[in-house]
């Protein structure tokens, strides 16, 4: 922001929540003061006539730098020369609202900072169409918070808030319903009278808010029962508790936000998830899982992966930020454009060819990149982009290669990522849009399930019957229980997936000798899905 104000620019920094845009801004006077940096704040800790004067200042070109929340976005707010816009905590914002810069301004730069962005945002940069740069250097002195999922209970409530108020620290209770907040409050003083407990929402004028968040960094009370506008830019080190009331309605990259509230000094810091539910949802039980695993410092692409993972990876050219690509993906987006530009150079149209669907695999295998193999950040970042990139056996072989010269022979997780890139690319020639491991009911048994495409037909069946009769036919699914490929169940699935793939090849080819113009081919209706039975 220094260096653009410097090279004759504005910057305006967009927060999500006014009292991080608040201590944004305290920060930046404090720094730049001395250099005569013009720095002024959009929220609603200003007024309405000192709103109004800052805009008509900004217009003119006099602030330098302007911090504020979501009332940069709207429509009264203009500049002179917008040169860099800066958007903290990116993963608070839609597409729509970060876009809305690019209309003030085409030229303008964008810095984004987050600590767990959304599956959109990753994807975007896994396939590089943005730079991203991870700091993963903790501040000197910081420990790992203590992380810990368990059924709601009063006794252990107590027991979390004694033990922090015996060494003199601070508790966050986040209970993230406005209506029943002040209820639970009361609650939590008849769990623990000898503690002082504060109340803070978004519903509270901005004044009140205010108070309230001194009064806590101040030590006037020790328990601040909050919903989650704490969620950014709290920072005191004295508070080094944190408990989350019906954690499993929360989001991964919340929850992980959530815990680094506390922990912001050299003291032990403890996290308190609870749940309600007698049984928890399957995704909830994975972000729970996620948040407890990725506990040391740091963590937070190792979250945002599996963020992605959970979640899919969002529409580059669209505005869903989550979600199976169905339609444009990056990865197909990018795809086409390359066939687009190699057919238009070489004189002829886009789009003759017939696109294959996605495919995707959720299989029980642990497939990364661990730290232990590759140490940094950027590396290992660069790395999943290289194997993104892997459309053909020959380049991911050429990549497994490239990664033993650089980093040794690759530990079982990598060799797991390698098999399953290679199973992806067979399973996309087979025509197939999914291949998936289910339990069966209610037994610990799983069987894995192929969905079949437009373009998967009879004969592929039959040739894949052939080689393994223990394969079922439903619908537009191929299912068979996990135990009927063989020990090495993965390399029985490899093998029955070639199978299925073998007849389209030679179909294919002899397609290609019946259309000729001595015979000219027949027209044939396109299967739509595959027959219930053989």
């Amino acid at each position: 922001a220094f260096k653009a104000v410097k090279n004759g620019k504005q910057v305006a920094l967009i927060s999500p929540i006014t009292i991080l845009a608040d201590q944004h801004y305290r920060s930046f006077k404090k720094r730049m003061d001395e250099f005569h940096v013009r720095i002024e704040m959009l929220s609603r800790f200003r007024t309405h006539r000192e709103q109004i004067e800052i805009l008509q200042q900004l217009e003119r070109g006099e602030i330098d730098i302007i911090i504020g929340t979501h009332r940069l976005l709207q429509s009264d707010v203009g500049f002179k020369d917008l040169g860099l816009v800066i958007i903290d905590e990116e993963q608070r914002f839609g597409v729509k609202q970060k876009e809305k810069f690019k209309e003030m301004r085409m030229e303008v730069d964008m810095l984004t900072l987050t600590a767990t962005p959304i599956p959109r945002t990753l994807n975007i940069c896994l396939n590089k169409l943005r730079d991203i740069t991870t700091i993963t250097t903790a501040p000197p002195g910081r420990l790992p918070v203590i992380t810990e999922v368990r059924k709601f209970s009063n006794e252990l409530i107590r027991e979390a808030i004694m033990r922090e108020l015996k060494r003199n620290g601070q508790i966050y209770f986040l209970h993230n319903r406005v209506q029943t907040i002040d209820s639970v409050a009361e609650k939590l003083k008849v769990i623990v009278p000898e503690a002082r407990f504060g109340v803070a929402h978004g519903k509270l004028l901005s004044k009140e808010l205010e108070n309230i968040i001194v009064d806590f960094k101040d030590h006037k009370f020790d328990v601040l029962v909050s919903s989650a506008i704490i969620e950014n830019g709290i920072d005191l080190a004295n508070a080094n508790t944190l408990i989350v009331n019906n954690a499993e309605r929360f989001g991964l990259a919340q929850l992980y936000q959530l815990r680094g509230r506390v922990g912001r000094g050299k003291s032990q810091a403890y996290a308190y998830f609870l749940y309600h539910a007698q049984r928890l949802r399957l995704d909830a039980k994975k972000r729970l899982r996620a948040i407890v695993e990725a506990s040391e410092l740091g963590s937070g692409f190792q979250i945002a992966m599996k963020d992605l993972e959970i979640r899919g990876a969002g529409d580059i050219l669209g505005v869903s930020q989550h979600g199976v690509i169905n339609v444009v993906g990056v990865s197909h987006f990018i795809r086409m454009l390359n066939r687009a530009v190699e057919e238009l150079e070489a004189g002829g149209t886009a789009g003759d060819e017939e696109e294959r669907p996605e495919t995707a695999i959720e299989l029980p295998l642990t497939a990364y990149i661990p730290d232990h193999y590759i140490a940094s950040a950027k590396d290992k970042i660069n790395s999943y982009q290289r194997l993104s990139g892997a459309d053909n056996m020959e380049y991911l072989n050429e990549l497994k290669e490239a990664f033993t010269e650089e980093y040794g022979k690759p530990p079982r997780e990598v060799m797991n990522l390698f098999r399953i890139i290679e199973l992806k690319l067979l399973a996309k020639q087979a025509g197939l849009t999914l291949v998936k491991a289910e339990n069966i009911h209610l037994n610990s048994a799983k069987q894995i399930v192929l969905f079949m495409g437009k373009s998967v037909k009879p004969e592929n069946i039959i040739n894949l019957l052939e080689f393994n009769d223990k394969w079922r036919i439903t619908g537009s699914k191929l299912v068979i229980k996990i135990e009927n490929l063989g020990v090495q169940w993965f390399d029985g699935l490899k093998e029955s997936i070639k199978k299925l793939s073998e007849k389209i090849s030679r179909s294919v080819s002899s397609k290609t000798a019946e259309s000729s113009p001595a015979h000219p081919p027949e027209t044939v209706k396109p299967q739509q899905s595959c027959p219930g039975s053989t």
